[in-house]
Formats: structure tokens, C-alpha cells, sequence
């Protein structure tokens, strides 16, 4: 982690300026992100690893995001206070974007990626222990969210993430500590899935950020 220059990576032995650093400010350049991003992308998922044309306005949006650029972000109505809900189809990206994402600030607290359903597991196994964990002011992404089971522990049936998404909410407005998640989920099916609650509470929790529903299968 380079502290001193933050706007200065090196990954392997080689360099990737990612903008001028001016008063104590970094002034980014977005084409700059994305050759690091699509370098950085290798080194983490493969050579096959790469930054598709299509996903750029995505990218863009996640960009000034992380960054905190507060103007570009008021224009494009994105919150820098929230979280993000990255949603798209299966095998479009969300989660290796949001993987290589929290790259380009590493300066910023990192957030841990956890699978939905790997927490709806352990509730399975531990119980409630599991909603009050993921409840404390650590900072996560949760992936796949919407597709994890009903959890179930000696024979009580839980909404698990919907539990928990309501405690972030708490932390959200109480410490304003912010909550990332990925889902291939539509608003409806979301609605469907936590209920009316959750669903509001998700609005005021996440900035939506959509890949289009056409977004082909990169794992293919």
C-alpha cells in the first residue's frame, strides 16, 4: 500500500499512475483506471481476464464512486454516503468488479467479500450468533445476495440476510457505515425475496448501479 501516493500503483514491478495528485487532491483520469483495471484484472482472475467496451459506463459509475468524486457523482445522482447494489445478470462481472474495484483507492478501508449463501450455511450451523457477527461496524460486500436458502436452525426458519441487511441499515444511519452487495435479482424479485421492509430500507441502504439485462455470460 503506498499511502503517500495513492494515486500511484505498482503491481509487479510496474507503475500505473492513475491521475495527478494537486493540493492534496487527486485529479483521476479514467482511461488510466481502466489500464490498471484491465492490468489488474490479469494478475487476479487470468490472462483472460478483460475490460469489455459495453461495461464501461458501469465502470465509470463504480469509478467515481470509489474515487469520491463528489460533482461527477451529484450528476449521475450516485450518493458517495451509501453503499452499492451492483445488479446484472449471471456471469456479467459483478464480482470480480467489485474484487478489483477496491484496488484503485488503496488508501481506503477495504471491505470483505462474503457470499450470501456461505452466511446463510453458518446460521444453519450457529444460529443467531451469525445475524449479530455480521451486524458490527466491519465493512462487507455481500455477493449473490437473493439466491441464498431460507435459513433454518433447530427448526426455526430465518430470513437470514434480510435480518441482516436490517442491521446494516441500523449502522448506516446510526455510524454511517456503508454496505456493498451484488445480486442477479430485479427490484421485484427483491421485494419478493426480503419483503416490503427490507426492500425500503435496501433503497436508502444502496445506490443502484445495473448492468444492462442483455450482458452476456464472460464466464462462457
Amino acid at each position: 500500500m503506498n499511502n503517500i501516493k495513492p494515486h500511484i500503483i505498482i503491481e509487479k514491478g510496474v507503475q500505473y499512475q492513475l491521475g495527478e495528485l494537486k493540493d492534496n487532491n487527486i485529479s483521476y483520469d479514467f482511461k488510466k483506471i481502466l489500464i490498471y483495471l484491465d492490468a489488474k484484472g490479469k494478475l487476479l482472475f487470468g490472462k483472460n481476464f478483460k475490460i469489455y467496451e459495453e461495461d464501461e459506463v458501469v465502470l465509470y459509475k463504480l469509478c467515481i464512486y470509489f474515487i469520491r468524486d463528489f460533482e461527477a457523482c451529484k450528476k449521475l445522482e450516485l450518493d458517495p454516503n451509501k453503499g452499492i447494489l451492483l445488479s446484472g445478470p449471471v456471469g456479467c462481472g459483478k464480482t470480480s468488479l467489485m474484487k478489483l474495484l477496491r484496488n484503485i483507492v488503496p488508501h481506503h478501508k477495504p471491505y470483505e467479500i462474503i457470499p450470501a449463501r456461505n452466511i446463510t450455511f453458518a446460521f444453519n450451523n450457529i444460529g443467531f450468533k451469525t445475524i449479530e457477527e455480521y451486524g458490527n461496524s466491519s465493512f462487507y460486500c455481500f455477493d449473490d445476495l437473493g439466491v441464498e436458502t431460507t435459513g433454518r436452525h433447530f427448526g426455526k426458519d430465518c430470513n437470514v440476510m434480510g435480518e441482516i441487511l436490517l442491521s446494516r441499515y441500523d449502522l448506516f444511519f446510526k455510524h454511517g457505515i456503508r454496505t456493498h452487495a451484488t445480486t442477479n435479482l430485479n427490484a421485484q424479485e427483491l421485494e419478493e425475496r426480503y419483503g416490503n421492509r427490507v426492500r425500503s430500507r435496501m433503497r436508502q441502504l444502496f445506490n443502484l448501479i445495473a448492468f444492462d439485462k442483455e450482458s452476456k455470460d464472460k464466464r462462457i
